[in-house]
C-alpha cells in the first residue's frame, strides 16, 4: 500500500492542476509524470515490496496516475481553447465596415452625357432605340445608300468578322442600322435617338477603335429642313447651357442624306470656350433622309420625308468638360473618374438644368 503521506501529496497536486496556468501546468506535468517525477519514483519503488503489497500499491498508484493524466489533459484543452478565443478576438476583422470614402467611384462622363441626351431629346418627344453591336452588310451599308466602292466599306475602316464571301457580318460602324431596323419594323411617324457603341479601325488622341454615337431620326409628313435646324439648335444650346450659342449649317455630303449638312458651333480657338470668339467648330453631321434610304426600308418617299443626324458622344463630352485626350475615357483610372465623374445621386434632369 501507498503511505498516507504520498497519497495526500499526490491529491494536493491533483487540486493544483485545476488552478494552474499554462507554464504551471507544464511544470506540474514534469514534476509528476516526468523521468524524475514523483509518480515515476513511486512506480520505481514498487520493485522492493512483497508481491501482495506490490500488487495493491501498484493498483493505487496507477489509479492516481490515471486521474492526474486526465486532469492534465482536461486543463490543457481548457487553456488552449481560452488562448484561441483570445487570439480570435484580438485579430477579428469587421467585414461590415463601409468602404473608405476616398475610393468611391462616380458616374462616368460618357454615361452622364448619354443621360443628358436622353433628357433633352426625351423632352422633344424622341424615343430611345437600341440594337446589336454586330450587324449585317445590308443594315450597316446597303440600306443606307452606301455603294460597294465607298471607303467606309474598306478593311482599313471596318471590322469584318470573317473573310467569307457574300454578306459579311461587321462590328457596326455607326448606330444608323438601328434606324433601318426601326423603319422596317414600324410605320411613320418615327422620332427616335439611337445611342450606343460603334467600332472603326482608328486609334489616336481623338479616335478610338470603340467609341459612342447618338444618332437621331425623324420621319413623318411635311418634314422640312427647318425642323432639322430647329431641333439641332435647341439641342446644342441646351446641352452646352448656352441660350445664345451660335450655330451654323454648311453644305456637305453623306450617302444617306440629301441635302447633307455639317453643323458648326461658335467657339474661341485660343481659349476653347464654347459660344465665345469668332471661330467655328464642326460638331456633328446631319441632313434630310435620302429617298433611296426611305425606299429601301419600305417607306414611300413621295409621301414621307425625314431628317437624321449623328454626333460623337466622346467628342461633345470632351468639349463640354475640357478633356483633351480621348484615351483617358477608357483607362479605368479612379482618380480621373473622381475628377471628371458625376454623383450617382444627381441624375440629369432637363427641368433642373445640367
Amino acid at each position: 500500500m501507498l503511505t498516507e503521506d504520498i497519497k495526500v501529496s499526490l491529491l494536493k497536486d491533483l487540486d493544483r492542476i485545476g488552478q494552474a496556468d499554462a507554464p504551471e501546468l507544464e511544470a506540474l506535468r514534469v514534476a509528476l509524470l516526468g523521468k524524475n517525477g514523483s509518480i515515476t519514483a513511486v512506480l520505481k519503488s514498487l520493485g522492493g515490496m512483497a508481491p501482495d503489497a506490490r500488487k495493491e500499491a501498484g493498483a493505487e498508484v496507477n489509479q492516481i496516475k490515471a486521474m492526474i493524466t486526465e486532469a492534465l489533459t482536461a486543463r490543457k484543452a481548457l487553456l488552449d481553447e481560452a488562448a484561441l478565443n483570445a487570439r480570435l478576438a484580438a485579430e477579428r476583422i469587421d467585414v461590415t465596415q463601409p468602404t473608405r470614402p476616398d475610393i468611391a467611384g462616380a458616374i462616368h462622363p460618357i454615361s452622364r452625357t448619354m443621360e443628358e441626351l436622353a433628357a433633352i431629346f426625351g423632352a422633344m418627344g424622341f424615343e430611345i432605340k437600341e440594337g446589336p453591336d454586330i450587324e449585317n452588310d445590308w443594315n450597316n451599308f446597303s440600306a443606307l445608300n452606301i455603294p460597294a466602292h465607298h471607303p467606309a466599306r474598306a478593311m482599313m475602316d471596318t471590322f469584318y468578322l470573317n473573310a467569307g464571301a457574300g454578306s459579311r457580318p461587321v462590328l457596326r460602324t455607326h448606330t444608323s442600322p438601328v434606324q433601318v431596323r426601326t423603319m422596317l419594323a414600324q410605320e411613320p411617324p418615327i422620332r427616335i435617338i439611337v445611342p450606343g457603341r460603334t467600332f472603326r479601325a482608328d486609334h489616336d488622341a481623338t479616335h478610338s477603335p470603340m467609341f459612342h454615337q447618338t444618332e437621331g431620326l425623324v420621319i413623318g409628313k411635311n418634314i422640312t429642313l427647318g425642323h432639322l435646324k430647329g431641333c439641332l439648335i435647341d439641342f446644342l444650346r441646351a446641352f452646352f447651357d448656352a441660350p445664345d450659342l451660335p450655330v451654323r449649317f454648311r453644305a456637305s455630303y453623306f450617302p444617306f442624306t440629301e441635302p447633307s449638312m455639317e453643323v458648326d458651333i461658335g467657339w474661341n480657338r485660343k481659349t476653347g470656350e464654347i459660344g465665345k470668339g469668332g471661330d467655328w467648330l464642326e460638331i456633328l453631321g446631319s441632313g434630310m433622309v435620302h429617298p433611296n434610304v426611305l425606299a429601301n426600308c419600305g417607306i414611300d418617299p413621295r409621301e414621307y420625308q425625314g431628317f437624321a443626324f449623328g454626333v460623337g458622344i466622346e467628342r461633345i463630352t470632351m468639349l463640354k468638360h475640357g478633356i483633351a485626350d480621348l484615351r483617358l475615357f477608357y483607362e479605368s483610372d479612379v482618380r480621373w473618374l473622381r475628377h471628371y465623374g458625376f454623383s450617382a445621386l444627381a441624375p440629369a434632369m432637363l427641368h433642373e438644368g445640367f
